[in-house]
């Protein structure tokens, strides 16, 4: 079990499982720059965390809902979580023991001054349009893992909410996504213990990167970012 001080974002997870060199110059060395992208992102979320609650029938909203993990040692802010009311509220949720479940925990939850029973559904919102990335899956089953720890609950499905095409992306939260999700909070604790910057490799995803102005992958350089800027500026004040 993590403390609080050593718990880390959410959404380091997803840098990480995009690129491991963004993740440390992010998380270990403090650097970040907006684009197009992140900046239209980043103006979604704060909408979507600002709006009021809407609650439909049977649908309780939470929005800008902080969650943590001290299990994983993640902490974050999830944009939108749903609470589905269970159609036969009659019906206990499963054992503990039940195969049913995934989690090895009960199929739903109760709610504060709330009658009947509830079924978590977690709601990410991206910029885009929809498209298989991994790194958006892990950071969503994340938020679920998260959930299922601090309301003993199963969360066995979520959605990305695609910003371009206004349509929901359904996300099932199966145990291969786990494990990756599991491994991946493992991994992210490493990295940031040993405080070292992963050489850069250059791919297809470094022109979409906000950082590449910073991170120049197609260059020879040390592994710190920060060390290749400041001797870079070392050098131009030797050649005056």
């Amino acid at each position: 079990m993590f403390a609080d001080d050593d718990l880390l974002p959410i959404s380091a997870l997803q840098h990480l499982q995009y690129c491991r060199r963004r993740c440390a110059l992010v998380h270990i060395e403090g650097m970040w720059t907006e684009n197009a992208m992140t900046a239209e992102g980043r103006l979604l979320h704060e909408r979507v965390h600002q709006s009021n609650a809407e609650n439909a029938e049977g649908i309780r909203t939470a929005r800008g809902l902080r969650i943590c993990s001290r299990e994983l040692g993640l902490s974050g802010v999830a944009d939108v979580v749903e609470f589905h009311r269970l159609a036969d509220e009659a019906s206990p949720p499963p054992s503990p023991l039940s195969s049913e479940t995934t989690s090895g925990r009960g199929g739903s939850c109760v709610l504060p001054n709330t009658p009947g029973r509830w079924q978590p559904y977690p709601v990410e919102y991206k910029r885009g349009k929809r498209k298989a990335e991994q790194s958006y899956f892990v950071q969503l089953c994340a938020q679920a893992l998260c959930l299922e720890e601090m309301l003993n609950t199963e969360v066995p499905t979520g959605a990305l909410y695609h910003g371009q095409s206004r349509r929901r992306q359904p996300v099932t939260f199966d145990a291969a996504l786990r494990n990756r999700t599991i491994e991946l909070a493992a991994k992210l604790h490493d990295l940031i213990a040993a405080g070292n910057v992963p050489p850069p490799e250059y791919g297809p995803k470094c022109k979409f990167c906000s950082l590449l102005p910073q991170c120049v992958p197609k260059l020879p350089r040390s592994r710190s970012a920060r060390d290749y800027v400041e001797r870079s500026v070392r050098e131009i004040l030797e050649e005056r």
